[in-house]
């Protein structure tokens, strides 16, 4: 393999960031993380890999399909490769910042790899832009958490969103109690799923008529969160599935009535990709792109947390290409006193490195948009 077009070639999901779309997403994620200080949260830096049993314990099961894994020639112990940064986040909190008053705010930004893509992402290996707030159980940690991911990429130009709130423990609570078998609880489960109303009802005789009548109403209440959540609090529910509804409602309430024109929607049945959330989730979406810019929700850190995270590489789809910057071509033996002036000033230059070119062919051949004629900066003729 020693052909240009063989050492080109790439695993699959893996590929080369490129200009000006590398640039641009960099600028994005800084843009997110400079969101993410104006709330209060300080930035940490996880290593790209970490001993196994570390990474990939507790609620770290929940994505231990997806790391890759190599052995440490050092300590002889495995080592994965960090496939999410959320639980990585998560023992920096419960292990050197211990100590540290809560609740706690971090952020974080780098890149994940994965064994396996999906059909929505393709890609193996991607950025994630997050945060974690570690140490409050309120629903005002959610509601904070989801005002702040709308700003934030507000901020980075993605318009169109919409939130999708959830409550994937809300179904399981309901069931906990109830003996079933592990082929009825898959049933089950599809069938929630799937929003089929009609496989609930059949295993009513498993489940109970009046387990049966709250799912089957649960899988209407969805869409708009503000009339979900109506449909939602006409249901009866036992204690514990209660309180968990009324933390539910507290975070519509807030959102709502801080941010009145984000488009929120609620489906509490759905619990796909959230095994691990120990309460209300959310998915963030912009109209017109495919699949979610990001999501988060509440957890279990070995202490109440609330975390978010944002996919760089679906981002970057909602994200308006910015124009070319200005680059200026400096001819050939231009003075270094008279290029560090122009950068002080803003402009990006090119050197020309040789005297083979005329000024205004040099500055056209390496794509700049003004040359440097005489003492004055112009713009070329396009």
């Amino acid at each position: 393999m020693n052909s240009l077009p063989d050492k080109a070639l790439l695993p699959a999901g893996m590929q080369d960031g490129l200009p000006p779309a590398a640039a641009l997403e960099a600028a994005t994620a800084e843009r997110l993380i400079a969101e993410f200080d104006a709330w209060g949260y300080a930035r940490v830096k996880p290593p790209l890999m970490e001993f196994e049993e570390n990474l990939l314990l507790g609620t770290g099961q929940a994505v231990a399909n997806q790391a890759f894994r190599v052995q440490d020639p050092v300590s002889q112990r495995m080592l994965a490769l960090r496939p999410d940064m959320t639980l990585q986040v998560a023992r920096i909190a419960g292990s050197r910042l211990s100590n540290s008053p809560r609740p706690l705010r971090l952020a974080y930004s780098g890149q994940v790899a994965r064994v396996q893509s999906s059909q929505l992402r393709p890609e193996r290996q991607f950025g994630q832009v997050g945060v974690e707030l570690i140490g409050a159980t309120g629903p005002e940690a959610d509601i904070e958490v989801v005002l702040m991911a709308a700003e934030a990429l507000q901020a980075a130009g993605v318009n169109n969103l919409s939130i999708d709130l959830g409550l994937p423990t809300l179904c399981p609570t309901l069931l906990q109690d109830l003996d079933l078998d592990a082929t009825t609880y898959a049933t089950l489960r599809t069938a929630l799923d799937r929003k089929d109303a009609d496989t609930v009802a059949q295993l009513s005789d498993k489940i109970g008529e009046d387990v049966t009548k709250a799912l089957i109403a649960m899988l209407t209440a969805l869409g708009p969160a503000t009339d979900a959540i109506t449909k939602l609090n006409a249901i009866d529910l036992p204690v514990l599935a209660s309180a968990q509804r009324a933390h539910l409602t507290a975070v519509i309430d807030g959102i709502t009535k801080a941010c009145p024109d984000l488009t929120l929607t609620l489906d509490v049945v759905e619990g796909r990709g959230f095994e691990y959330h120990t309460g209300v989730t959310f998915a963030v979406f912009s109209h017109g792109v495919m699949g979610e810019l990001g999501r988060g929700g509440r957890y279990d850190a070995g202490e109440p947390a609330t975390g978010l995270t944002f996919f760089m590489d679906t981002v970057m789809k909602a994200v308006h290409p910015s124009e070319a910057p200005d680059r200026v071509f400096l001819p050939f033996g231009t003075p270094a006193d008279v290029a560090r002036k122009l950068r002080a000033e803003g402009w990006r230059t090119v050197a020309g490195l040789d005297n083979t070119d005329d000024a205004l062919h040099g500055a056209q051949r390496l794509g700049c948009s003004h040359v440097l004629q005489n003492g004055t900066v112009n713009k070329l003729d396009t």
